[in-house]
């Protein structure tokens, strides 16, 4: 996986490969579904989500760029791999998950590994952010938003990134956003297909059927 999905694809940060060697992928898929941990693909969990493909996570963190003792925001626990290696960075994460069952197995799986310490699992609608935690160093969205939230980029510290997916539903674009002062600089990473954002910074229920 980190050989010929990562490193060979692009993923340059040995930190970020380093991660993604360390934590065992597998501990975060249901058994019946354990033989794709490692496939170049997402991987279906429950409530209707999915668990990114092994470079989607890797290229979010590296565009992220955490570093020991950052906090993290991150929108969407779904099965915790993505938290798990941010945590494994020494990054301090809260995460919000919608589902309170996938945060209960993420809160499950991310003790078993000893990385529980560094991450806050919160049940409720992110996708507006954690305005009473913030500034945040960096803030990653794991499903898709029609646009940018304002409210996240104003949730960014100063030198801040927030790294998102944004488009309809069929497809979307890799996004990154670095605060500056009053400023962001937003540049797109390429394309992706995520499962929606569902709240008042992403899609209704309605318009994502």
């Amino acid at each position: 996986m980190v050989a010929e999905q990562l490193r060979g694809r692009g993923i340059a940060d040995d930190r970020v490969l380093e991660a993604m060697e360390a934590v065992p992928r597998d501990q975060f898929i249901e058994q019946g579904l354990r033989h794709r941990a490692y496939a170049d693909e997402a991987v279906p969990i429950d409530a209707g989500q999915t668990i990114s493909q092994p470079y989607m996570v890797a290229r979010m963190t590296e565009l992220l760029d955490p570093r020991p003792g950052d906090r993290i925001l991150e929108i969407g626990t779904g099965s915790g791999y993505q938290a798990a290696i941010l945590a494994w960075l020494g990054a301090d994460v809260t995460t919000i998950e919608r589902h309170a069952g996938l945060a209960r197995s993420a809160r499950e799986r991310l003790d078993a590994l000893g990385l529980g310490d560094r991450v806050d699992i919160r049940v409720a609608d992110g996708s507006l952010g954690d305005p009473a935690g913030a500034p945040y160093d960096g803030i990653v969205v794991t499903a898709a938003a029609p646009a940018i939230p304002v409210e996240l980029r104003d949730q960014l510290a100063d030198g801040g990134r927030l790294v998102i997916p944004v488009g309809p539903r069929e497809q979307q674009v890799l996004m990154l956003a670095t605060r500056h002062g009053d400023d962001w600089i937003e540049t797109p990473h390429g394309a992706c297909v995520f499962v929606p954002l569902i709240g008042p910074g992403g899609f209704s229920d309605d318009e994502w059927m």
